[in-house]
C-alpha cells in the first residue's frame, strides 16, 4: 500500500486527541454525555514560520511548541470532566486567577511547562548522573561512566513509563494515541477515513513523540560520552546548554524518518516503534471516531494536505 507524508501530528488526550496541521490545531473530546466536541485554532505564523525552515534550530522550537500546544489540549479536554465530577481550582490556581486575571491562563500554561521540564530534567538527566558518580571512585574511564550513565538513563524511562502504563486513566490516553496513530496511518495511505479502514493499520508510527524522546536518550548518550567527567555540577550544567542541539539533532533525525522508507530507515526507527508498545493501546471504534473528528477538522481547514 502507496503510503505519503501528511505532516500532520497529534496527541492523545483526556478522552479525546488534539491534530496538528501547518495551520490549524484540531480538538476532538467525547464528552461525559457522549458527543464529539470539536474545537478549532489557527496556529500562529509569522517568526515562526521562518524558524520552522533552519535546520536543527527548529527542532528546540518545534518542542516548545509542541508542549505549549499540548499543555492547552490537555486542559481543555480535562475541563469537560472537571465540571462532570466537580473537581475545584486549587487555592494556587484561585490565586493565580485573583492575581493575574485575564493573563493567568498563559501563566499557568506556563508554569506547567516548567514544572514538567524541570521533573524530565531531574528523572532522567540529573538522577543517572547522580547515581553514576558512585561509581566514579573505582572507574576512571569516562567512556564506561558515560556508557553506565546511558543504561540507568535508558531503564528509569522505560521503568517511568511501565509504572503509569499501568494507571487506569492513562491506559485510556495511550488506547487515543494508538487511535491517533492509526487515522494518521489511514490518511497516509489515501484510505477513506473510518473507523472500520483506521483499525487494520498499526497503532505505532516513526514520528511518534516517543520515538523523538528515545532519539533524544540516546543521542545525549553519545553526545556525553565524548565529555569527560571532571566535574559533577559542570557535566549536568552541560546538559542544560546542549540540550538544544540534542533536541536539535533528534528532531531531524525522526523528521526524515517520517518521510522515509527502507531497510536503514527500518532499522533506525525500530526501537522507538517497539517504546511505542508501550505508550499505546488498542483503541475501540468510538476512540478511533474522535481521532477521526480530529483529523477532518484540520483538514476541512487546510488546502494544502501534504508538505
Amino acid at each position: 500500500m502507496s503510503k505519503k507524508y501528511c505532516g500532520i501530528g497529534g496527541q492523545a488526550l483526556i478522552e479525546g486527541v488534539m491534530m496538528r496541521g501547518k495551520k490549524t490545531i484540531a480538538i476532538a473530546v467525547r464528552k461525559p454525555d457522549g458527543e464529539i466536541e470539536i474545537k478549532k485554532e489557527f496556529l500562529k505564523t509569522g517568526s515562526s514560520k521562518k524558524i520552522s525552515k533552519i535546520p536543527f534550530v527548529r527542532g528546540t522550537f518545534a518542542l516548545v511548541s509542541s508542549m505549549i500546544v499540548g499543555i492547552k489540549a490537555l486542559t481543555y479536554s480535562a475541563e469537560f470532566f472537571a465540571v462532570e465530577e466537580d473537581i475545584k481550582p486549587s487555592k494556587f490556581e484561585n490565586w493565580i486567577n485573583e492575581k493575574l486575571g485575564d493573563k493567568a491562563e498563559g501563566a499557568l500554561i506556563g508554569f506547567s511547562m516548567i514544572t514538567a521540564a524541570l521533573f524530565a530534567f531531574g528523572l532522567f538527566g540529573v538522577l543517572p548522573t547522580l547515581l553514576t558518580n558512585f561509581f566514579k571512585s573505582n572507574i576512571n574511564n569516562h567512556w564506561i561512566l558515560a556508557a553506565i550513565e546511558g543504561v540507568t538513563k535508558i531503564i528509569l524511562f522505560v521503568t517511568y513509563i511501565l509504572l503509569i502504563s499501568n494507571m487506569k486513566d492513562i491506559k485510556r490516553v495511550f488506547q487515543y494515541h494508538g487511535a491517533e496513530h492509526k487515522t494518521i496511518h489511514c490518511l497516509e495511505s489515501d484510505s477513506e477515513l473510518t473507523p472500520e479502514n483506521a483499525q487494520k493499520f498499526s497503532r505505532l508510527h516513526p514520528r511518534c513523540g516517543t520515538s523523538f524522546i528515545l532519539f533524544v536518550l540516546v543521542i545525549s548518550i553519545l553526545v556525553f560520552s565524548f565529555v569527560s567527567w571532571n566535574s559533577l555540577l559542570g557535566r549536568i550544567g552541560l546538559k542544560i546548554v546542549l540540550f538544544p542541539v540534542i533536541a536539535g539533532i533528534s528532531y531531524e533525525i525522526i523528521k526524515w524518518a517520517g518521510k522515509s522508507e527502507g531497510k536503514f530507515v527500518s532499522a533506525l526507527s525500530y526501537p522507538g516503534l517497539m517504546l511505542q508498545k508501550l505508550t499505546t493501546k488498542e483503541p475501540d471504534y468510538k476512540q478511533l471516531e474522535v481521532a477521526i473528528a480530529a483529523i477532518n477538522g484540520v483538514l476541512e481547514e487546510e488546502e494544502d494536505k501534504s508538505e
